[in-house]
Protein backbone atom coordinates (compact mmCIF):
# COMPACT_ATOMS: atom_id res chain seq x y z
CA UNK A 1 0.00 0.00 0.00
CA UNK A 2 1.05 3.55 -0.68
CA UNK A 3 2.24 5.61 2.34
CA UNK A 4 -0.82 8.82 3.09
CA UNK A 5 -0.71 11.54 1.52
CA UNK A 6 2.04 14.50 3.64
CA UNK A 7 0.26 17.49 4.64
CA UNK A 8 1.37 21.20 5.56
CA UNK A 9 -0.37 24.05 6.22
CA UNK A 10 0.19 27.66 5.34
CA UNK A 11 -1.14 30.37 7.71
CA UNK A 12 0.17 34.47 6.90
CA UNK A 13 -0.61 37.07 9.92
CA UNK A 14 -0.28 40.52 10.60
CA UNK A 15 0.30 39.81 14.49
CA UNK A 16 -3.15 41.06 15.33
CA UNK A 17 -5.15 38.31 16.04
CA UNK A 18 -2.80 36.09 18.23
CA UNK A 19 -5.68 33.94 20.25
CA UNK A 20 -7.06 33.08 17.20
CA UNK A 21 -4.03 32.05 15.61
CA UNK A 22 -3.12 30.12 18.71
CA UNK A 23 -6.72 28.41 18.51
CA UNK A 24 -6.40 27.64 14.75
CA UNK A 25 -2.86 25.88 15.05
CA UNK A 26 -4.40 23.99 17.86
CA UNK A 27 -7.15 22.75 15.49
CA UNK A 28 -4.77 21.95 12.60
CA UNK A 29 -2.98 20.10 15.85
CA UNK A 30 -5.91 17.71 16.72
CA UNK A 31 -6.49 16.40 13.57
CA UNK A 32 -6.55 12.57 12.70
CA UNK A 33 -3.64 11.13 11.38
CA UNK A 34 -0.35 11.81 10.37
CA UNK A 35 0.76 15.13 11.94
CA UNK A 36 0.48 18.55 9.64
CA UNK A 37 3.30 20.20 9.69
CA UNK A 38 2.32 24.13 10.44
CA UNK A 39 4.29 27.23 8.78
CA UNK A 40 3.25 31.14 10.11
CA UNK A 41 4.53 33.82 7.85
CA UNK A 42 4.32 36.98 10.01
CA UNK A 43 3.26 39.88 7.21
CA UNK A 44 5.69 43.10 8.80
CA UNK A 45 5.48 41.37 11.90
CA UNK A 46 7.51 38.98 13.86
CA UNK A 47 5.81 35.63 14.83
CA UNK A 48 5.71 34.82 18.45
CA UNK A 49 3.65 33.13 20.82
CA UNK A 50 3.07 29.82 18.82
CA UNK A 51 3.64 26.24 19.95
CA UNK A 52 7.08 24.62 19.91
CA UNK A 53 7.47 22.82 16.33
CA UNK A 54 5.95 25.23 14.24
CA UNK A 55 7.95 26.81 11.99
CA UNK A 56 7.28 30.81 11.23
CA UNK A 57 8.89 32.56 8.60
CA UNK A 58 9.47 36.87 9.55
CA UNK A 59 9.13 38.92 6.64
CA UNK A 60 9.78 42.88 7.17
CA UNK A 61 6.73 44.42 5.75
CA UNK A 62 3.25 43.21 4.86
CA UNK A 63 3.47 41.94 1.09
CA UNK A 64 -0.25 41.00 0.49
CA UNK A 65 -2.15 37.92 0.84
CA UNK A 66 -1.11 35.86 -2.53
CA UNK A 67 3.06 36.89 -1.85
CA UNK A 68 2.97 35.99 1.34
CA UNK A 69 1.11 32.92 0.51
CA UNK A 70 3.80 31.77 -1.89
CA UNK A 71 6.17 32.50 1.18
CA UNK A 72 4.53 30.25 3.23
CA UNK A 73 4.89 27.17 0.05
CA UNK A 74 8.38 27.87 -0.39
CA UNK A 75 9.23 27.16 3.23
CA UNK A 76 8.02 23.36 2.34
CA UNK A 77 10.43 23.33 -0.33
CA UNK A 78 10.67 24.28 -3.92
CA UNK A 79 7.26 25.13 -4.83
CA UNK A 80 5.94 23.34 -1.85
CA UNK A 81 7.36 19.52 -2.78
CA UNK A 82 8.72 18.75 0.51
CA UNK A 83 4.72 17.57 1.35
CA UNK A 84 2.05 16.43 -1.57
CA UNK A 85 -0.68 18.89 0.08
CA UNK A 86 -0.67 22.33 1.52
CA UNK A 87 -4.06 23.62 3.43
CA UNK A 88 -3.86 27.41 3.10
CA UNK A 89 -6.05 28.65 6.21
CA UNK A 90 -7.06 32.04 7.55
CA UNK A 91 -5.82 33.01 10.83
CA UNK A 92 -8.55 34.21 12.63
CA UNK A 93 -10.32 30.58 11.46
CA UNK A 94 -10.29 27.38 12.64
CA UNK A 95 -10.84 23.99 11.92
CA UNK A 96 -14.60 22.49 13.19
CA UNK A 97 -13.60 18.83 12.91
CA UNK A 98 -10.80 16.97 13.55
CA UNK A 99 -11.39 14.63 10.35
CA UNK A 100 -10.63 17.17 8.07
CA UNK A 101 -6.73 16.47 6.84
CA UNK A 102 -7.96 12.94 6.89
CA UNK A 103 -11.14 13.83 4.37
CA UNK A 104 -8.48 16.17 2.01
CA UNK A 105 -6.19 12.82 1.94
CA UNK A 106 -8.86 10.59 0.74
CA UNK A 107 -9.85 13.05 -2.01
CA UNK A 108 -7.20 13.15 -3.74
CA UNK A 109 -5.82 10.25 -3.56
CA UNK A 110 -8.87 9.03 -4.84
CA UNK A 111 -9.12 11.57 -7.72
CA UNK A 112 -5.72 12.08 -8.87
CA UNK A 113 -6.97 14.70 -11.26
CA UNK A 114 -7.93 16.53 -8.44
CA UNK A 115 -6.11 19.74 -8.14
CA UNK A 116 -7.56 21.93 -5.39
CA UNK A 117 -10.37 21.85 -2.37
CA UNK A 118 -12.26 24.71 -1.75
CA UNK A 119 -14.07 24.14 1.98
CA UNK A 120 -16.74 25.88 3.34
CA UNK A 121 -16.78 28.31 5.66
CA UNK A 122 -19.79 28.49 8.26
CA UNK A 123 -19.93 31.10 10.94
CA UNK A 124 -18.74 29.88 14.36
CA UNK A 125 -22.03 31.35 16.40
CA UNK A 126 -24.73 30.77 13.47
CA UNK A 127 -23.16 28.06 11.40
CA UNK A 128 -24.74 29.99 8.84
CA UNK A 129 -22.06 30.17 5.71
CA UNK A 130 -22.14 33.42 3.42
CA UNK A 131 -23.40 33.50 -0.29
CA UNK A 132 -20.37 34.84 -1.76
CA UNK A 133 -18.37 31.77 0.19
CA UNK A 134 -19.71 29.31 -1.71
CA UNK A 135 -17.51 29.25 -5.24
CA UNK A 136 -20.48 28.91 -8.12
CA UNK A 137 -23.07 30.82 -8.97
CA UNK A 138 -25.55 28.65 -7.67
CA UNK A 139 -25.35 29.13 -4.64
CA UNK A 140 -28.10 28.85 -2.54
CA UNK A 141 -27.41 25.69 -0.81
CA UNK A 142 -23.89 25.97 0.99
CA UNK A 143 -24.20 21.86 1.66
CA UNK A 144 -24.16 20.97 -1.91
CA UNK A 145 -20.73 19.76 -2.71
CA UNK A 146 -19.86 19.71 -6.39
CA UNK A 147 -17.07 20.63 -9.29
CA UNK A 148 -16.18 24.26 -9.07
CA UNK A 149 -14.27 26.78 -10.87
CA UNK A 150 -12.77 28.73 -8.37
CA UNK A 151 -12.03 28.26 -4.70
CA UNK A 152 -11.86 30.74 -0.84
CA UNK A 153 -8.39 31.85 -0.18
CA UNK A 154 -8.31 31.18 2.94
CA UNK A 155 -10.13 27.99 3.77
CA UNK A 156 -8.77 25.28 1.14
CA UNK A 157 -6.26 22.61 0.54
CA UNK A 158 -3.96 22.49 -2.94
CA UNK A 159 -2.04 19.69 -4.55
CA UNK A 160 1.82 20.70 -4.66
CA UNK A 161 1.64 19.22 -7.70
CA UNK A 162 -0.70 22.08 -9.38
CA UNK A 163 2.21 24.56 -8.20
CA UNK A 164 4.67 22.34 -10.14
CA UNK A 165 3.04 22.70 -13.40
CA UNK A 166 1.34 26.08 -13.39
CA UNK A 167 3.27 27.87 -10.96
CA UNK A 168 2.48 30.25 -7.66
CA UNK A 169 -0.16 32.33 -6.98
CA UNK A 170 -0.14 35.97 -8.34
CA UNK A 171 2.21 37.87 -6.22
CA UNK A 172 1.69 41.29 -7.82
CA UNK A 173 -2.21 40.96 -7.33
CA UNK A 174 -1.58 41.78 -3.56
CA UNK A 175 -5.51 41.01 -2.13
CA UNK A 176 -8.31 39.98 -4.37
CA UNK A 177 -8.91 37.38 -7.57
CA UNK A 178 -5.44 35.83 -6.80
CA UNK A 179 -7.29 32.21 -6.28
CA UNK A 180 -9.33 32.68 -9.48
CA UNK A 181 -5.42 33.01 -11.75
CA UNK A 182 -4.92 30.01 -10.23
CA UNK A 183 -7.83 28.61 -10.87
CA UNK A 184 -8.20 29.05 -14.01
CA UNK A 185 -4.55 28.32 -14.72
CA UNK A 186 -5.30 24.77 -13.07
CA UNK A 187 -8.41 24.31 -14.87
CA UNK A 188 -6.52 25.19 -18.27
CA UNK A 189 -4.02 22.42 -17.26
CA UNK A 190 -6.58 19.90 -16.95
CA UNK A 191 -6.54 19.32 -13.15
CA UNK A 192 -10.01 19.68 -11.09
CA UNK A 193 -11.67 21.67 -8.50
CA UNK A 194 -14.19 20.46 -5.64
CA UNK A 195 -15.70 22.48 -3.18
CA UNK A 196 -16.63 20.37 -0.01
CA UNK A 197 -19.19 21.26 2.19
CA UNK A 198 -18.22 18.26 4.69
CA UNK A 199 -14.54 20.59 4.98
CA UNK A 200 -15.19 23.12 7.61
CA UNK A 201 -13.58 26.34 8.55
CA UNK A 202 -15.10 28.34 10.89
CA UNK A 203 -14.70 31.85 10.55
CA UNK A 204 -16.27 34.99 11.63
CA UNK A 205 -19.06 36.71 9.19
CA UNK A 206 -17.34 39.50 7.39
CA UNK A 207 -17.68 41.79 4.55
CA UNK A 208 -15.03 41.84 2.05
CA UNK A 209 -15.07 45.44 1.87
CA UNK A 210 -13.50 46.14 5.45
CA UNK A 211 -10.20 45.75 3.65
CA UNK A 212 -9.68 50.15 2.76
CA UNK A 213 -7.88 48.70 -0.92
CA UNK A 214 -11.11 46.47 -1.47
CA UNK A 215 -12.58 48.85 -4.71
CA UNK A 216 -9.45 49.53 -6.34
CA UNK A 217 -7.82 46.11 -5.95
CA UNK A 218 -11.29 44.27 -6.89
CA UNK A 219 -11.18 46.19 -10.22
CA UNK A 220 -7.82 46.39 -10.88
CA UNK A 221 -7.30 42.42 -10.68
CA UNK A 222 -10.19 41.84 -12.88
CA UNK A 223 -8.67 43.49 -15.31
CA UNK A 224 -5.35 42.01 -14.88
CA UNK A 225 -6.89 38.30 -14.32
CA UNK A 226 -8.68 38.89 -17.84
CA UNK A 227 -5.59 40.48 -19.47
CA UNK A 228 -3.24 37.27 -17.76
CA UNK A 229 -5.97 34.39 -18.89
CA UNK A 230 -8.70 34.74 -21.47
CA UNK A 231 -8.49 34.49 -25.40
CA UNK A 232 -8.42 38.24 -26.88
CA UNK A 233 -11.99 37.96 -27.73
CA UNK A 234 -13.62 37.17 -23.92
CA UNK A 235 -11.69 40.38 -22.82
CA UNK A 236 -14.09 43.04 -23.83
CA UNK A 237 -17.02 40.67 -22.88
CA UNK A 238 -16.09 39.65 -19.32
CA UNK A 239 -14.70 43.06 -18.24
CA UNK A 240 -18.11 44.71 -19.67
CA UNK A 241 -20.27 42.69 -18.01
CA UNK A 242 -18.48 43.19 -14.13
CA UNK A 243 -18.60 46.94 -15.23
CA UNK A 244 -22.31 47.07 -15.28
CA UNK A 245 -22.97 44.29 -12.50
CA UNK A 246 -20.56 47.00 -10.55
CA UNK A 247 -22.94 49.75 -11.81
CA UNK A 248 -25.93 47.25 -11.07
CA UNK A 249 -25.20 47.22 -7.30
CA UNK A 250 -24.95 51.08 -6.85
CA UNK A 251 -21.82 51.40 -5.02
CA UNK A 252 -20.94 54.95 -3.04
CA UNK A 253 -19.58 57.69 -4.95
CA UNK A 254 -16.18 57.07 -2.98
CA UNK A 255 -16.39 53.33 -3.82
CA UNK A 256 -17.24 53.72 -7.39
CA UNK A 257 -14.29 56.24 -7.55
CA UNK A 258 -12.21 53.60 -6.25
CA UNK A 259 -13.26 51.36 -8.36
CA UNK A 260 -12.82 53.34 -11.62
CA UNK A 261 -9.29 54.00 -10.45
CA UNK A 262 -8.26 50.48 -10.16
CA UNK A 263 -10.01 49.47 -13.44
CA UNK A 264 -7.90 52.28 -14.99
CA UNK A 265 -4.49 51.11 -13.66
CA UNK A 266 -5.86 47.48 -14.72
CA UNK A 267 -5.28 48.46 -18.02
CA UNK A 268 -2.28 51.00 -17.52
CA UNK A 269 0.17 49.02 -15.52
CA UNK A 270 2.01 45.76 -16.29
CA UNK A 271 -0.54 42.45 -15.20
CA UNK A 272 2.32 39.71 -15.52
CA UNK A 273 2.71 37.21 -18.08
CA UNK A 274 -0.15 36.47 -20.55
CA UNK A 275 -0.85 32.63 -20.69
CA UNK A 276 -5.05 32.69 -22.62
CA UNK A 277 -6.34 29.86 -21.62
CA UNK A 278 -8.14 26.99 -24.61
CA UNK A 279 -10.90 27.61 -25.96
CA UNK A 280 -11.31 23.80 -24.71
CA UNK A 281 -11.09 25.21 -21.02
CA UNK A 282 -13.82 28.45 -21.69
CA UNK A 283 -15.96 25.41 -22.86
CA UNK A 284 -15.55 23.05 -19.87
CA UNK A 285 -16.02 26.55 -17.54
CA UNK A 286 -18.94 26.85 -19.33
CA UNK A 287 -20.18 23.38 -18.48
CA UNK A 288 -18.89 23.60 -14.84
CA UNK A 289 -21.38 26.17 -14.41
CA UNK A 290 -19.25 29.63 -14.75
CA UNK A 291 -18.28 30.50 -18.17
CA UNK A 292 -15.74 33.17 -18.05
CA UNK A 293 -17.77 36.07 -19.36
CA UNK A 294 -19.49 36.21 -15.66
Amino acid sequence: MSSPLKVGAVVITMGNRPDDLRALIDSVAKQEGDPVEVVVVGQGTPVTGVPEGVRTVDLPENIGIPAGRNVGIEAFGPGGTDVDVLLFLDDDGLLAHADTAELVRQAFTADPRLGIISFRIADPETGATQRRHVPRLRASDPMRSSRVTTFLGGANAVRTKVFAEVGALPGEFFYAHEETDLAWRALDADWMIDYRSDMVLLHPTTAPSRHASYHFNVARNRVWLARRNLPAPLVPVYLGVWLLLTLARRPSLSALKAWFGGFREGWTTPCGPRRPMRWRTVWRLTRLGRPPVV
